[in-house]
């Protein structure tokens, strides 16, 4: 019996498929609102729904997905709220925390902070520097909304990094889970952002925790794919000498593969991090406040200045961003190269 599923596994999978799509069309048909009121065979017969689109052939996906996203919010709604309080709580007090800092403190962090994480690069840690002054000199009130901002996308980031790091290490590992993963990711990435924002606000209603959401939803993808891309790159002789002097598989992990493939997670780490500051932008939509939040009212306002002036806030921040994170990379692929040189 395996043998026979096994030679016969592709038609079996064509057969069940079918049955799906015929079941959906049947049911369309059965349950449309514009189900003509004769036979199917009489409507057949005409060749009037061969012209135009017939209303009754409807797929009722979107009925299926509001009844079903009620139920289970009636079902399990007070867990959300659990989940909805506690990242509230993390947003308000990280944003307590940067919003009381003096401003000349937060400056001198990030420029600590970009100094080491560049190698002490000092034409990098002066550009950061430069950029995340002029945030707040663009409009004092920008500076207040940036930082708000970047509490948002700190707890997104860290969500992400969370789910994944490890993630990707199980694709790397295992070719069933990749082979899982792998359609799961592409949807995620082919689905528009906006779409995201839906249900959020379904479960968790309007403000920063559905931009949240959204975000690890958008941004973790390239995450998952670099880190497992990273990890599949170790060179095989590498892994087979570590085979040799008996590693287990949570030494060679954690002692080879993962140190090997850092600068490809901290790739993928950046670009976490600018999808996840392009999601904040578009979550201004549905209430979440920053800098987002000032382009909105720009648009709505037509006063292209302040519009101009938030879009190059956002452009500051993204550098800030992407320099550090780019940096910190680049250090750890010259550290890895010297040590690789001292050991020839």
């Amino acid at each position: 019996m395996i043998k026979f599923l096994k030679n016969h596994s592709n038609y079996i999978l064509y057969t069940v498929l079918f049955a799906i799509f015929v079941f959906f069309l049947v049911n369309g048909y059965q349950n449309s609102r514009y189900k003509p009121e004769g036979s199917l065979m009489s409507v057949l017969g005409s060749t009037d729904w061969l012209l135009n689109w017939p209303k009754w052939l409807d797929f009722r996906l979107m009925h299926w997905t509001n009844d079903g996203f009620g139920t289970f919010i009636k079902a399990y709604g007070k867990y959300f709220d659990v989940v909805n309080d506690f990242l509230l709580g993390l947003i308000y007090g990280l944003k307590g925390i940067l919003v009381l800092a003096p401003w000349p403190m937060v400056i001198g962090i990030v420029i600590t902070i970009t100094f080491f994480a560049s190698g002490r690069s000092l034409y990098t840690t002066t550009f950061v520097g430069i950029a995340t002054f002029f945030i707040g000199f663009l409009n004092p009130v920008f500076w207040d909304k940036a930082l708000e901002t970047t509490s948002i996308l700190f707890i997104g980031i860290f969500l992400c990094m969370i789910a994944g790091i490890p993630g990707g290490i199980a694709m790397a590992r295992s070719e069933r889970v990749r082979n899982f993963f792998l359609p799961v990711l592409d949807l995620a990435q082919t689905i528009p952002a906006f779409c995201y924002l839906i249900p959020g606000i379904m479960l968790f209603g309007l403000g920063a925790v559905p931009a949240i959401i959204a975000i690890f939803i958008y941004a973790v993808p390239p995450l998952m794919r670099l880190t497992d891309l990273g990890i599949r790159l170790v060179d095989e002789e590498v892994i087979e000498a570590a085979d040799s002097f008996g590693a287990s598989s949570s030494q060679k992990l954690f002692g080879i593969q993962l140190p090997l493939a850092l600068p490809n997670i901290m790739q993928g780490i950046n670009q976490c991090t600018m999808m996840a500051l392009s999601m904040v932008v578009i979550a201004s939509m549905i209430g979440t406040r920053g800098l987002g939040d000032e382009v909105l009212l720009g648009l709505q306002q037509l006063n292209i200045g302040r519009a101009l002036e938030a879009g190059i806030s956002i452009v500051l921040l993204a550098i800030v961003f992407d320099r550090i994170t780019q940096a910190y990379g680049a250090t750890l692929q010259s550290r890895r190269g010297g040590r690789e040189i001292n050991k020839k």
